[in-house]
Protein backbone atom coordinates (compact mmCIF):
# COMPACT_ATOMS: atom_id res chain seq x y z
CA UNK A 1 0.00 0.00 0.00
CA UNK A 2 1.61 3.20 -1.59
CA UNK A 3 0.71 6.95 -1.25
CA UNK A 4 1.02 8.37 -4.97
CA UNK A 5 0.91 12.34 -3.77
CA UNK A 6 0.43 14.32 -0.51
CA UNK A 7 -0.52 17.91 -1.06
CA UNK A 8 -2.06 20.75 1.37
CA UNK A 9 -5.13 22.95 0.15
CA UNK A 10 -6.45 26.53 1.58
CA UNK A 11 -10.16 26.76 1.61
CA UNK A 12 -10.15 28.63 -1.70
CA UNK A 13 -8.54 25.99 -2.90
CA UNK A 14 -5.20 27.27 -3.68
CA UNK A 15 -1.97 24.49 -3.43
CA UNK A 16 0.00 25.56 -0.20
CA UNK A 17 2.34 21.80 -0.63
CA UNK A 18 2.37 19.37 -3.56
CA UNK A 19 4.70 16.34 -2.97
CA UNK A 20 4.13 13.30 -5.75
CA UNK A 21 6.21 10.73 -5.00
CA UNK A 22 5.29 7.72 -8.00
CA UNK A 23 4.02 9.91 -10.63
CA UNK A 24 1.05 7.82 -11.03
CA UNK A 25 -1.41 10.29 -11.09
CA UNK A 26 -1.98 12.95 -13.53
CA UNK A 27 -0.76 16.17 -11.58
CA UNK A 28 -4.45 18.20 -11.73
CA UNK A 29 -5.81 15.60 -9.35
CA UNK A 30 -5.31 18.45 -6.33
CA UNK A 31 -8.05 20.34 -8.78
CA UNK A 32 -10.61 17.49 -8.82
CA UNK A 33 -10.45 16.88 -5.25
CA UNK A 34 -11.15 20.56 -4.09
CA UNK A 35 -14.24 20.73 -7.20
CA UNK A 36 -15.11 17.22 -5.20
CA UNK A 37 -15.56 18.04 -1.56
CA UNK A 38 -17.29 21.65 -2.34
CA UNK A 39 -19.79 20.87 -4.26
CA UNK A 40 -20.37 17.11 -3.29
CA UNK A 41 -23.64 17.74 -1.14
CA UNK A 42 -25.88 21.22 -0.34
CA UNK A 43 -26.35 19.05 3.05
CA UNK A 44 -23.61 17.15 4.24
CA UNK A 45 -19.98 17.02 3.84
CA UNK A 46 -17.55 14.87 1.76
CA UNK A 47 -16.03 11.53 3.69
CA UNK A 48 -13.32 11.37 4.49
CA UNK A 49 -12.20 8.89 2.48
CA UNK A 50 -14.06 8.92 -1.10
CA UNK A 51 -13.06 7.50 -4.70
CA UNK A 52 -13.14 9.20 -8.40
CA UNK A 53 -11.68 8.18 -11.42
CA UNK A 54 -9.93 5.21 -10.24
CA UNK A 55 -8.44 7.64 -7.62
CA UNK A 56 -8.49 7.01 -3.57
CA UNK A 57 -8.70 10.76 -1.89
CA UNK A 58 -7.85 10.11 2.24
CA UNK A 59 -7.83 13.83 3.40
CA UNK A 60 -8.54 15.73 7.07
CA UNK A 61 -10.00 19.68 7.45
CA UNK A 62 -8.12 20.94 10.10
CA UNK A 63 -7.48 24.82 10.81
CA UNK A 64 -9.14 25.96 7.37
CA UNK A 65 -6.82 23.49 5.49
CA UNK A 66 -7.14 20.15 3.76
CA UNK A 67 -4.34 17.72 4.09
CA UNK A 68 -4.87 15.43 1.54
CA UNK A 69 -3.04 11.46 0.43
CA UNK A 70 -4.24 10.29 -2.90
CA UNK A 71 -3.23 6.53 -3.65
CA UNK A 72 -4.49 3.84 -6.64
CA UNK A 73 -4.20 0.90 -4.16
CA UNK A 74 -7.09 -0.80 -2.36
CA UNK A 75 -5.88 0.39 0.95
CA UNK A 76 -7.01 0.17 4.63
CA UNK A 77 -8.71 3.67 6.03
CA UNK A 78 -7.54 3.29 9.35
CA UNK A 79 -4.23 3.30 7.85
CA UNK A 80 -4.01 5.81 6.00
CA UNK A 81 -5.86 8.04 8.18
CA UNK A 82 -3.08 7.43 10.72
CA UNK A 83 -0.45 8.28 8.45
CA UNK A 84 -2.07 11.79 7.93
CA UNK A 85 -2.49 12.07 11.55
CA UNK A 86 1.00 11.63 12.22
CA UNK A 87 2.15 13.90 9.70
CA UNK A 88 0.20 16.68 10.88
CA UNK A 89 1.32 16.11 14.20
CA UNK A 90 4.89 16.27 13.23
CA UNK A 91 4.43 19.49 10.90
CA UNK A 92 2.81 21.42 14.19
CA UNK A 93 5.50 20.41 16.37
CA UNK A 94 8.20 21.80 14.29
CA UNK A 95 6.17 24.78 13.44
CA UNK A 96 4.12 25.38 16.63
CA UNK A 97 0.96 25.60 15.01
CA UNK A 98 -1.03 24.37 12.15
CA UNK A 99 -2.06 27.08 10.09
CA UNK A 100 -1.82 28.64 6.15
CA UNK A 101 0.60 31.32 7.58
CA UNK A 102 2.84 28.98 9.16
CA UNK A 103 2.95 26.45 6.71
CA UNK A 104 3.65 28.92 3.93
CA UNK A 105 6.44 30.66 5.98
CA UNK A 106 7.90 27.38 6.35
CA UNK A 107 7.81 25.16 3.37
CA UNK A 108 11.20 24.36 3.09
CA UNK A 109 10.96 23.09 6.82
CA UNK A 110 7.84 21.15 5.84
CA UNK A 111 8.77 19.36 2.47
CA UNK A 112 12.30 18.27 4.36
CA UNK A 113 9.67 16.44 7.00
CA UNK A 114 7.78 14.74 4.22
CA UNK A 115 10.83 13.72 2.76
CA UNK A 116 11.95 12.33 5.68
CA UNK A 117 8.42 10.61 6.63
CA UNK A 118 7.41 9.20 3.49
CA UNK A 119 10.44 7.92 0.96
CA UNK A 120 8.59 6.72 -3.09
CA UNK A 121 5.15 6.74 -1.04
CA UNK A 122 6.16 4.22 1.71
CA UNK A 123 6.03 5.92 5.33
CA UNK A 124 9.26 5.46 7.36
CA UNK A 125 9.44 7.46 10.20
CA UNK A 126 6.61 8.38 12.03
CA UNK A 127 7.02 10.73 15.24
CA UNK A 128 8.56 13.80 15.55
CA UNK A 129 11.33 12.25 18.01
CA UNK A 130 12.57 9.86 15.39
CA UNK A 131 12.58 13.03 12.53
CA UNK A 132 13.78 15.64 14.99
CA UNK A 133 17.51 14.96 14.52
CA UNK A 134 17.26 14.81 10.37
CA UNK A 135 15.55 18.18 10.58
CA UNK A 136 18.16 21.24 9.83
CA UNK A 137 15.96 23.54 9.01
CA UNK A 138 15.15 26.36 11.67
CA UNK A 139 11.37 26.97 11.69
CA UNK A 140 10.01 30.60 11.91
CA UNK A 141 7.25 31.48 14.61
CA UNK A 142 4.38 32.66 14.00
CA UNK A 143 2.79 34.77 16.59
CA UNK A 144 -0.84 34.06 16.78
CA UNK A 145 -3.81 35.23 18.99
CA UNK A 146 -5.91 33.06 21.04
CA UNK A 147 -9.33 33.05 22.37
CA UNK A 148 -8.17 31.24 25.43
CA UNK A 149 -5.66 33.79 25.91
CA UNK A 150 -7.95 35.76 26.91
CA UNK A 151 -10.37 33.61 29.41
CA UNK A 152 -7.89 32.14 31.24
CA UNK A 153 -7.16 33.97 34.25
CA UNK A 154 -3.74 36.22 34.87
CA UNK A 155 -1.83 33.61 36.37
CA UNK A 156 -2.24 30.84 34.06
CA UNK A 157 -0.01 31.00 31.11
CA UNK A 158 -1.06 31.84 27.81
CA UNK A 159 -2.32 29.36 25.43
CA UNK A 160 0.00 30.45 22.84
CA UNK A 161 2.87 30.06 24.47
CA UNK A 162 2.77 26.05 23.58
CA UNK A 163 2.09 27.00 20.21
CA UNK A 164 6.29 27.31 19.38
CA UNK A 165 8.66 24.90 17.78
CA UNK A 166 9.82 21.73 19.85
CA UNK A 167 13.42 23.06 18.38
CA UNK A 168 13.39 25.64 20.94
CA UNK A 169 13.18 23.77 23.72
CA UNK A 170 17.08 22.18 23.33
CA UNK A 171 17.90 25.58 23.13
CA UNK A 172 18.87 26.98 27.04
CA UNK A 173 19.04 30.51 25.10
CA UNK A 174 15.78 31.16 23.62
CA UNK A 175 13.42 29.33 25.73
CA UNK A 176 13.72 28.57 29.66
CA UNK A 177 12.41 24.55 30.83
CA UNK A 178 8.20 24.45 30.64
CA UNK A 179 6.34 21.24 30.87
CA UNK A 180 2.18 21.93 29.91
CA UNK A 181 -0.57 19.60 30.97
CA UNK A 182 -3.32 20.16 29.64
CA UNK A 183 -6.78 18.62 30.28
CA UNK A 184 -9.45 18.29 27.42
CA UNK A 185 -12.88 17.15 27.75
CA UNK A 186 -15.24 16.77 24.96
CA UNK A 187 -18.98 16.60 25.52
CA UNK A 188 -21.88 14.48 23.65
CA UNK A 189 -25.38 15.30 25.06
CA UNK A 190 -28.84 14.62 23.76
CA UNK A 191 -32.00 16.28 24.95
CA UNK A 192 -35.24 15.66 23.72
CA UNK A 193 -38.05 18.56 22.91
CA UNK A 194 -39.55 18.69 27.06
CA UNK A 195 -35.50 19.27 27.92
CA UNK A 196 -35.00 15.51 28.86
CA UNK A 197 -31.94 14.09 28.85
CA UNK A 198 -31.58 11.30 25.98
CA UNK A 199 -27.85 9.97 26.33
CA UNK A 200 -24.88 11.73 27.18
CA UNK A 201 -21.23 10.73 27.33
CA UNK A 202 -17.45 12.66 28.14
CA UNK A 203 -14.25 11.67 26.05
CA UNK A 204 -11.50 13.54 27.69
CA UNK A 205 -7.44 13.40 27.27
CA UNK A 206 -4.56 14.70 29.38
CA UNK A 207 -2.35 16.36 26.76
CA UNK A 208 1.27 17.03 27.55
CA UNK A 209 4.19 19.09 25.81
CA UNK A 210 7.78 19.09 26.99
CA UNK A 211 9.78 21.98 26.60
CA UNK A 212 12.37 20.23 29.95
CA UNK A 213 15.87 19.98 29.36
CA UNK A 214 17.31 16.82 29.18
CA UNK A 215 13.86 14.94 28.87
CA UNK A 216 13.74 13.97 32.63
CA UNK A 217 11.10 11.46 33.74
CA UNK A 218 8.15 12.65 35.17
CA UNK A 219 5.95 11.98 38.03
CA UNK A 220 2.42 12.89 37.72
CA UNK A 221 -0.39 12.36 40.80
CA UNK A 222 -3.96 12.37 39.76
CA UNK A 223 -6.73 12.67 42.74
CA UNK A 224 -7.21 9.64 44.00
CA UNK A 225 -11.12 9.78 44.18
CA UNK A 226 -11.23 8.90 40.93
CA UNK A 227 -13.08 5.41 40.08
CA UNK A 228 -12.85 2.67 37.27
CA UNK A 229 -16.28 1.24 35.99
CA UNK A 230 -19.72 2.20 37.37
CA UNK A 231 -20.63 2.70 40.85
CA UNK A 232 -22.39 -0.37 42.72
CA UNK A 233 -23.67 2.58 45.34
CA UNK A 234 -25.91 5.30 45.22
CA UNK A 235 -24.01 6.67 48.57
CA UNK A 236 -20.55 6.78 46.73
CA UNK A 237 -19.17 10.28 45.96
CA UNK A 238 -16.44 8.93 44.08
CA UNK A 239 -15.65 10.52 40.17
CA UNK A 240 -16.11 7.19 38.21
CA UNK A 241 -14.38 6.87 34.77
CA UNK A 242 -15.58 3.75 32.37
CA UNK A 243 -12.28 3.04 30.61
CA UNK A 244 -8.88 4.81 29.86
CA UNK A 245 -5.70 4.23 28.08
CA UNK A 246 -1.99 5.51 28.40
CA UNK A 247 0.88 6.41 25.73
CA UNK A 248 2.69 3.94 24.74
CA UNK A 249 5.74 5.96 27.23
CA UNK A 250 3.83 6.12 30.39
CA UNK A 251 4.41 3.51 33.15
CA UNK A 252 0.92 3.15 35.26
CA UNK A 253 1.68 0.12 37.32
CA UNK A 254 0.63 2.51 40.11
CA UNK A 255 -2.06 4.14 38.94
CA UNK A 256 -4.97 2.12 40.33
CA UNK A 257 -3.56 1.72 43.63
CA UNK A 258 -2.29 5.66 44.06
CA UNK A 259 -3.61 7.10 40.73
CA UNK A 260 0.62 8.00 40.21
CA UNK A 261 2.08 7.97 36.67
CA UNK A 262 5.32 7.54 35.19
CA UNK A 263 6.06 9.76 32.07
CA UNK A 264 9.49 9.52 29.75
CA UNK A 265 8.08 12.33 27.25
CA UNK A 266 9.29 12.03 24.10
CA UNK A 267 9.70 15.18 22.19
CA UNK A 268 6.40 17.20 20.80
CA UNK A 269 2.98 17.02 22.26
CA UNK A 270 1.46 13.96 22.87
CA UNK A 271 -1.69 12.47 24.51
CA UNK A 272 -0.64 11.01 27.92
CA UNK A 273 -4.09 9.54 29.10
CA UNK A 274 -7.48 9.15 27.13
CA UNK A 275 -10.80 8.49 29.13
CA UNK A 276 -14.44 7.88 28.48
CA UNK A 277 -17.35 8.54 30.86
CA UNK A 278 -20.94 7.03 30.36
CA UNK A 279 -22.39 7.36 33.45
CA UNK A 280 -25.03 9.91 34.04
CA UNK A 281 -23.77 13.00 34.54
CA UNK A 282 -25.22 16.56 35.19
CA UNK A 283 -24.85 18.28 31.73
CA UNK A 284 -23.20 22.40 32.12
CA UNK A 285 -26.30 23.52 29.98
CA UNK A 286 -29.70 23.04 29.51
CA UNK A 287 -32.10 23.60 26.42
CA UNK A 288 -35.22 24.29 26.71
CA UNK A 289 -38.12 25.24 23.53
CA UNK A 290 -41.46 26.35 22.72
CA UNK A 291 -42.91 26.92 19.15
CA UNK A 292 -46.00 28.75 19.04
CA UNK A 293 -48.40 28.38 15.48
CA UNK A 294 -50.23 31.22 13.56
CA UNK A 295 -50.97 32.13 9.94
CA UNK A 296 -47.60 32.37 7.85
CA UNK A 297 -45.93 32.45 11.17
CA UNK A 298 -43.58 30.59 13.84
CA UNK A 299 -42.78 32.15 16.91
CA UNK A 300 -39.79 29.89 19.06
CA UNK A 301 -39.20 30.27 22.37
CA UNK A 302 -35.50 29.19 23.44
CA UNK A 303 -34.13 29.51 26.84
CA UNK A 304 -30.52 28.27 27.72
CA UNK A 305 -29.68 27.52 31.64
CA UNK A 306 -26.26 27.62 32.67
CA UNK A 307 -25.96 24.66 35.11
CA UNK A 308 -22.23 25.07 36.56
CA UNK A 309 -21.00 27.24 39.06
CA UNK A 310 -21.33 30.77 39.00
CA UNK A 311 -17.41 30.90 39.68
CA UNK A 312 -16.99 29.88 35.76
CA UNK A 313 -18.05 30.99 32.74
CA UNK A 314 -18.71 29.46 29.35
CA UNK A 315 -16.97 31.12 26.40
CA UNK A 316 -17.18 31.57 22.45
CA UNK A 317 -20.91 30.03 22.98
CA UNK A 318 -23.00 29.72 19.78
CA UNK A 319 -25.94 28.79 19.76
CA UNK A 320 -27.31 26.78 15.98
CA UNK A 321 -30.90 26.27 14.40
CA UNK A 322 -32.50 25.10 11.47
CA UNK A 323 -35.84 27.04 10.43
CA UNK A 324 -38.14 25.94 7.38
CA UNK A 325 -36.91 26.50 3.72
CA UNK A 326 -39.99 28.32 3.01
CA UNK A 327 -39.03 31.27 5.54
CA UNK A 328 -38.99 34.85 4.12
CA UNK A 329 -37.34 36.59 7.09
CA UNK A 330 -36.57 36.30 11.18
CA UNK A 331 -37.21 38.77 13.74
CA UNK A 332 -34.81 38.13 17.30
CA UNK A 333 -35.93 39.83 20.32
CA UNK A 334 -33.09 39.22 22.96
CA UNK A 335 -34.04 41.56 25.76
CA UNK A 336 -32.04 44.79 26.64
CA UNK A 337 -28.57 45.26 27.33
CA UNK A 338 -27.67 42.09 26.11
CA UNK A 339 -23.97 42.97 26.00
CA UNK A 340 -21.67 40.61 24.05
CA UNK A 341 -25.08 39.04 22.11
CA UNK A 342 -25.24 38.92 18.55
CA UNK A 343 -27.82 37.16 16.38
CA UNK A 344 -27.75 36.42 12.90
CA UNK A 345 -30.06 34.93 10.11
CA UNK A 346 -28.09 33.11 7.57
CA UNK A 347 -31.03 33.16 4.34
CA UNK A 348 -28.58 30.90 1.72
CA UNK A 349 -28.01 28.55 4.87
CA UNK A 350 -31.67 28.48 6.23
CA UNK A 351 -30.03 28.63 9.89
CA UNK A 352 -29.89 30.76 12.65
CA UNK A 353 -27.30 32.05 14.77
CA UNK A 354 -27.47 33.35 18.48
CA UNK A 355 -23.79 33.85 19.87
CA UNK A 356 -22.70 35.11 23.49
CA UNK A 357 -19.11 35.99 24.04
CA UNK A 358 -19.35 35.44 27.49
CA UNK A 359 -22.37 33.29 29.82
CA UNK A 360 -21.54 33.22 33.21
CA UNK A 361 -22.60 29.69 35.26
CA UNK A 362 -25.81 29.70 37.13
CA UNK A 363 -26.71 32.50 34.96
CA UNK A 364 -29.65 32.06 31.99
CA UNK A 365 -30.69 33.83 28.89
CA UNK A 366 -33.75 33.63 26.53
CA UNK A 367 -34.06 34.14 22.98
CA UNK A 368 -37.63 34.77 21.11
CA UNK A 369 -37.61 34.02 17.46
CA UNK A 370 -40.11 35.46 14.86
CA UNK A 371 -39.97 33.32 11.60
CA UNK A 372 -42.20 34.94 8.92
CA UNK A 373 -43.13 32.00 6.10
CA UNK A 374 -43.86 32.21 2.41
CA UNK A 375 -46.25 29.40 2.74
CA UNK A 376 -49.34 28.99 4.75
CA UNK A 377 -48.77 25.26 6.23
CA UNK A 378 -47.61 26.01 9.05
CA UNK A 379 -47.66 22.59 10.85
CA UNK A 380 -45.38 20.84 7.88
CA UNK A 381 -42.81 23.70 8.05
CA UNK A 382 -42.52 23.50 12.43
CA UNK A 383 -41.18 19.59 11.59
CA UNK A 384 -38.49 21.63 9.86
CA UNK A 385 -37.46 24.24 12.93
CA UNK A 386 -34.31 22.61 14.91
CA UNK A 387 -32.37 20.79 16.39
CA UNK A 388 -31.12 23.35 18.30
CA UNK A 389 -27.03 22.54 18.54
CA UNK A 390 -24.65 24.56 21.20
CA UNK A 391 -20.91 24.95 20.62
CA UNK A 392 -19.19 26.14 24.23
CA UNK A 393 -15.69 26.46 25.86
CA UNK A 394 -15.59 26.33 29.42
CA UNK A 395 -12.05 26.90 30.83
CA UNK A 396 -11.15 25.90 34.69
CA UNK A 397 -14.02 23.64 34.33
CA UNK A 398 -14.58 19.81 33.90
CA UNK A 399 -17.37 17.17 33.96
CA UNK A 400 -15.40 14.56 35.32
CA UNK A 401 -13.46 16.50 37.72
CA UNK A 402 -9.91 15.11 37.32
CA UNK A 403 -7.34 16.72 38.57
CA UNK A 404 -3.70 16.96 38.55
CA UNK A 405 -2.28 17.10 42.34
CA UNK A 406 1.48 16.80 41.52
CA UNK A 407 4.22 16.74 38.49
CA UNK A 408 7.22 16.40 39.59
CA UNK A 409 10.54 15.99 37.59
CA UNK A 410 12.92 13.44 38.61
CA UNK A 411 16.57 14.85 37.94
CA UNK A 412 19.73 14.49 40.18
CA UNK A 413 20.71 17.95 38.61
CA UNK A 414 20.72 20.37 41.73
CA UNK A 415 19.07 23.54 41.16
CA UNK A 416 17.09 22.34 38.23
CA UNK A 417 14.35 24.87 37.56
CA UNK A 418 11.19 24.47 35.51
CA UNK A 419 7.77 26.03 35.30
CA UNK A 420 4.59 23.43 35.09
CA UNK A 421 1.71 24.89 33.52
CA UNK A 422 -1.73 22.69 34.15
CA UNK A 423 -4.81 23.81 32.97
CA UNK A 424 -8.49 22.10 31.68
CA UNK A 425 -11.08 23.12 29.34
CA UNK A 426 -14.14 21.62 28.58
CA UNK A 427 -15.96 21.80 25.10
CA UNK A 428 -19.24 20.90 23.25
CA UNK A 429 -18.57 17.41 21.12
CA UNK A 430 -22.04 16.85 19.85
CA UNK A 431 -24.41 19.26 22.63
CA UNK A 432 -28.02 18.50 20.89
CA UNK A 433 -31.35 19.85 21.81
CA UNK A 434 -34.69 18.20 19.96
CA UNK A 435 -37.25 21.25 18.94
CA UNK A 436 -40.79 20.84 20.91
Amino acid sequence: MSISQFFVLSLRGDTIIYRDFRRDIKKNINEIFFRKVNFWDAEEEAPPIFNVEGVNFIYSKKSDLYLVLTTKDNVSPSYFLEILERLMKVIRDHCGVLSEESIRKNFVLIYEIIDEMIDFGFPQLASTEQIKPFVYTEPIVISTQSFAQSIFNKNSKSSDAIKKPISQATDSKKQKSEIFVDIFEKITVLFNSSGSLINSSVDGCIKMKSYLKGNPELKLVLNDDICIGRPSSYASSSNYIDDYNFHQNVNNKEFESVKTLYVNPPDGEFTLMNYRINAEFSPPFRIYSNVEESPYKLELKLKVQANFPDKFFAGNVIIKFNVPKFTQNVYFESGKNKIGHKTDFVQNENCCYWRISKFQGGSDNNLVVKITLTSNKTSECRKELGPVTLNFEIPTYNISKLQVKELKILTNEKNYNASRWVRCITQANSYVARIS
